[in-house]
């Protein structure tokens, strides 16, 4: 080959590679499109734990898009109240939402299964029900049915039974009492004559405080002392029954979230997966410390005695029941769960519990 041939041939390549880097940005381009989302969530931006699982969310999905998928999270209240956050992404007001569907439970019952059912799955069960089970696969059945598409996006793991302005000791205590409490568990209350009252997080305190409610539940000793309940009401009860694994979704307006590019979807799907455990990680963390705090303070706490827990489970079971008669598709997502936690519990009797259980024994005797 000539001097002359050589210089030609290679120029025509190197012109060749030019080309295909020019033409490469714009598919690059094509395939990491910009997209800007509205998030609003249900709850203050002053609970860093649960409202954080939202901002979680945005940071995650932008870091791993170099910033060409951008989720602005706003407050409840901000575009719209935390109550009407789902109809919200429903409607295409906003693409996303992050909340838990039991506050919708009215619109169908099915809605209460997806965050938590009174003595339900705990948080790990809840993890392997979604992952690992059908969970996901039946509650996204559901949720599409009402323009939704649904990720665990945080847990708050169990909750406490709430704050009372007296002592409750047996069930006729309860009759006539104004409780807030979310979800399916008011309609429980309701058959051993709670009053339940569902009210946003940021509306808890002031109904407290001026004597509209009697009682409240919400989350747990972080939370709770941060919205300052223990100010206004002297009593903790425990355990939040009707809330053993609570989870926090990330809804998405199921045509957008099907509009996204795949790779994008999965981003998503890992964000939502990072803020679940990280919500959890959080609540673990900060609870103990915030629950000395509070009996510091004046707390008074107290377990529910064995006759309204009791009272309770078979109310709940009346309720299942009858939901079921009137729902099928709550019967074929309630029936699923009860089959997986009837062989969770099977395991975790002789592995988490009898595990536990010893080593509170040591630290009750000291031995920590």
């Amino acid at each position: 080959m000539d001097r002359r041939s050589f210089i030609k041939k290679a120029g025509v390549a190197g012109a060749g590679a030019a080309a295909s880097t020019v033409l490469a940005a714009p598919a690059i381009a094509q395939e990491n499109p910009k997209i800007t989302w509205r998030l609003t969530s249900s709850f203050p931006k002053s609970l860093d734990t649960i409202y954080g699982g939202a901002v979680d969310i945005a940071e995650r999905v932008a870091a791993a898009t170099d910033g060409n998928f951008t989720i602005q999270v706003f407050a409840a209240g901000e575009i719209v109240p935390g109550l009407q956050a789902v109809d919200a992404v429903a409607a295409g007001t906003v693409e996303a939402a992050h909340t838990t569907s039991y506050y919708f439970w009215g619109k169908e019952p099915t809605f209460a299964i997806g965050t938590a059912i009174p003595f339900g799955l705990n948080a790990r069960m809840q993890n392997a029900w979604y992952n690992q089970g059908n969970g996901n696969t039946l509650m996204n059945e559901f949720f599409a049915t009402q323009g939704l598409y649904g990720l665990p996006a945080g847990n708050t793991g169990v909750q406490m039974g709430g704050w009372f302005r007296k002592e409750i000791n047996t069930v006729d205590d309860l009759k006539g009492l104004k409780m807030r409490i979310a979800g399916l568990a008011g309609k429980v209350l309701e058959k051993v004559g709670v009053v339940p009252q569902q009210l946003a997080g940021g509306d808890i305190y002031p109904a407290l405080e001026k004597g509209t409610i009697d009682a409240a539940e919400f989350v747990g000793p972080y939370d709770d002392a941060k919205l300052g309940f223990h100010k206004v009401a002297k009593y903790y009860y425990y355990p939040g029954f009707w809330e053993g694994g609570p989870v926090v979704h990330g809804f998405f307006n199921l045509e957008k979230y099907n509009g996204l590019p795949k790779h994008y979807q999965a981003i998503l799907t890992d964000a939502c997966a990072y803020a679940n455990t990280n919500m959890m990680a959080k609540y673990d963390a900060k609870n103990p410390q915030a629950l000395k705090q509070l009996v510091a303070e004046g707390t008074v706490l107290r377990p529910f005695s064995q006759e309204i827990l009791e009272a309770c489970y078979q109310a709940a079971l009346g309720i299942y029941a009858e939901l079921s008669a009137q729902s099928p598709t709550f019967k074929k997502v309630y029936d699923d769960q009860l089959a997986f936690k009837k062989d969770a519990y099977l395991w975790a009797q002789l592995g988490e519990y009898t595990f536990d259980t010893f080593m509170m024994i040591q630290q009750r005797a000291g031995k920590l």
